[in-house]
């Protein structure tokens, strides 16, 4: 093949000149090398720092999510007690309402029986002031008419209070027959 190329054949344009290939790839392999040993641990240690960087992003990312989850939990744990709590609350004043309610309606009855009371006695002793007063004036209108039918004075206590008495009997007999 390097005969025909040298007798002045037309020369391939796609395989190259053995020179030129050897060259290239010497050029090549120096380049390669460069960049292998300069660019290659930079490009590298950027990669890395960039998958450092996602992966502490996304465990930070995780982390993050984790701690709002407990918080989340523990706020709900809290509302659920703080829930419970005012329901023991209104529960336990329900109960104290109930209750004073109930002790009210029992104080009201006990005064209101103890008004009773104290004006049937009331009623009791007016009754009684009242009868006694009539009996007295009843005995002294009763005396002063018999006194001036018969003539006579009926002054003597004794005398009165027996005719008073008798007369009084008399008609209370008569109202309790009717």
């Amino acid at each position: 093949m390097l005969n025909l190329i040298a007798e002045g054949a037309p020369q391939n344009p796609l395989i190259p000149d053995t020179a030129e290939l050897i060259i290239g790839l010497l050029c090549f392999f120096i380049v390669f090398g460069v960049l292998g040993k300069m660019l290659l641990p930079n490009i590298q240690k950027t990669l890395e720092e960039r998958h450092d960087a996602i992966e502490g992003g996304l465990e930070r990312a995780a982390e993050a999510q984790a701690e709002a989850t407990r918080t989340l939990e523990e706020y709900r744990a809290q509302l659920a007690e703080a829930r419970h709590e005012a329901a023991r609350i209104t529960e336990h004043a329900r109960e104290q309402g109930s209750a004073i309610i109930a002790e009210m309606r029992e104080e009201g009855q006990r005064q209101r029986e103890s008004i009773i009371v104290a004006g049937h006695a009331q009623i009791e002793a007016d009754r009684r002031q009242v009868t006694t007063a009539l009996r007295q004036d009843v005995g002294r209108i009763a005396t002063d008419l018999a006194g001036r039918v018969v003539g006579e004075s009926l002054e003597d206590a004794a005398r009165q209070s027996r005719i008073i008495d008798r007369f009084l009997d008399e008609l209370e007999s008569q109202a309790a027959r009717s």
